[in-house]
């Protein structure tokens, strides 16, 4: 099937850079878009070509409205209208205003964050896990302070464990404060981007917004906060129990991490991971798991993160091949395997194990 349609003036920064948002509906709507000069012929099925001219409609109507989207977040969009049938343009642009604070239009880029945030208006504690880049933190602190913002909570506590990853900052000159601020930027960071430095500055002085290490939290109950543990990968299982039951009255958590980045020293137990096992029935809180296609950062990242997952994955894959015994050659209590899988000695009686080459 196939069909004209007229396109109105400026519609060509619906395109995008070397046409790759035409792609992206092209590739996920199963449609072919060849421009004309007077407008652009769609060819497909009827139902996909119906959705690629309701996105010219919606594009049109947004942009007569007086609302501009930049490339990035345009792409974006797209990317989520074809992972979701229901969605429209203008309806994913719509549920972003409201989530509209201080500086900045928070809006949720791919269906996992939007679900994300779903989660974190409905449930009083959430965890957000899934690698760097997928937004955990920033839509975290957005949502915190639009419930601030909203009198819905009196206060906004943002807490991170101090641990290094790989560097050792604890002989930097300064007060306590001098010293921890380094484990913390990327908190302040967000919080600089939503909202003005005089306000924020004020908040700080007055305790409205606290940003501090984990170990502060020990002792406290939060009452009518809104309280983000961020990088929880690097906390041990002692101090995911101590943070997860600080929750008081009118207060709401959300929980972030990268189950892939574990600083931890002497390979202790994340205690995300243990929380993620042993949590994960208890009703009232949730999970919700991201992954490379949710990265909203340069397109780099997200292909760097799924190459990253495809050489841990080979790299497991020849470990355990490479302590396979050889075919024919089973292994005796005590006895030694060298790497390529070949049995090297067993023990006589009274003596002691031979040492793995």
């Amino acid at each position: 099937m196939k069909r004209n349609i007229e396109i109105g003036s400026n519609i060509e920064t619906l395109f995008g850079t070397r046409d790759e948002n035409l792609h992206v509906l092209e590739d996920g709507l199963n449609v072919t878009i060849h421009l004309r000069a007077n407008g652009v012929e769609l060819e497909g099925a009827g139902k996909d070509i119906a959705r690629v001219e309701q996105v010219f409609t919606d594009y049109d109507h947004l942009q007569r409205s007086g609302i501009q989207l930049n490339n990035g977040d345009l792409g974006s969009m797209l990317r989520m209208l074809v992972a979701d049938p229901s969605a429209t343009l203008r309806g994913l642009v719509e549920t972003g205003k409201q989530r509209s604070l201080g500086r900045r239009m928070v809006q949720p880029k791919t269906p996992n964050q939007r679900k994300y945030l779903d989660a974190i208006e409905q449930h009083d504690m959430v965890f957000g896990i899934g690698p760097a880049g997928t937004g955990k933190t920033y839509l975290a602190v957005a949502m915190a302070i639009s419930a601030l913002l909203a009198k819905k909570v009196s206060r906004i506590i943002l807490a991170r464990p101090a641990v290094e990853a790989g560097e050792r900052l604890g002989f930097l000159p300064g007060t306590l404060q001098d010293k921890i601020d380094p484990y913390l930027r990327p908190l302040y960071d967000a919080l600089y981007d939503m909202l003005d430095a005089e306000k924020i500055e004020r908040y700080l002085e007055k305790n409205v917004i606290e940003i501090a290490p984990i170990a502060f939290m020990r002792g406290r109950t939060l009452n009518d906060s809104f309280v983000i543990l961020d990088e929880a990968q690097n906390t041990t299982t002692e101090q995911m129990k101590m943070f997860v039951t600080r929750l008081g009255f009118g207060s709401k958590a959300v929980i972030t991490g990268d189950i892939t980045q574990i600083d931890l020293p002497n390979a202790k137990r994340s205690g995300l991971l243990e929380a993620a096992e042993a949590l994960k029935s208890v009703e009232g809180l949730t999970f919700v798991y991201l992954d490379e296609t949710d990265v909203v950062r340069h397109h780099l990242v997200q292909r760097i993160v799924r190459a990253y997952d495809s050489y841990k994955l080979q790299q497991n894959e020849q470990l355990s091949l490479g302590f396979q015994a050889k075919p024919g050659t089973a292994a005796k209590p005590g006895a030694a395997v060298k790497s390529n899988g070949e049995v090297v000695a067993t023990p006589a009686a009274g003596s002691d194990p031979p040492v793995r080459e």
